[in-house]
């Protein structure tokens, strides 16, 4: 047995109705099943291309702080584009924010940072090539070491 893919992320979001259009607009999600169940939370599984998203509404929720909760918590996730230059003009059209000053440049990719309506922080990232690879300085690079 060999994992093909990550199937899913299940994300706990303060509005349904908010994160379904901003995935929508941003990342061209659609939903493809939702159900309001009549004591549950609502909920919506999004759909672009082979990754999904499935949201849960918990509007008494954040985005869990693992200093504050004592555990660890995700730090992002990310999602890969093809298209920097229609990704940029989402950035512009959306009023999108996107952290740490703008694109951060990896050895192998480009990322951007963007924060959805829940506080959840998402990795943009675009492969050069658009080929996934890894090499002796795949990862950002360690300050030398001192005499």
């Amino acid at each position: 047995m060999a994992v093909k893919h990550l199937d899913h992320l299940n994300l706990s979001v303060r509005s349904l109705a908010e994160t379904v259009a901003w995935y929508g607009r941003v990342f061209g999600f659609e939903v493809v099943e939702q159900e309001t169940p009549r004591h549950e939370a609502p909920w919506a599984i999004l759909r672009a291309g082979e990754a999904l998203l499935c949201c849960y509404e918990h509007p008494d929720r954040g985005v869990p702080d693992p200093e504050e909760h004592g555990h660890h918590g995700v730090a992002h996730f990310g999602l890969r584009i093809d298209d920097r230059a229609a990704w940029e003009a989402t950035v512009e059209r959306e009023g999108v924010a996107v952290n740490y000053g703008g694109a951060v440049r990896w050895p192998h990719s480009t990322a951007w940072y963007v924060t959805d309506p829940t506080g959840y922080e998402i990795e943009v990232a675009l492969w050069d090539d658009d080929r996934v690879r890894f090499g002796p300085h795949a990862g950002p690079r360690a300050a030398p070491a001192r005499p």
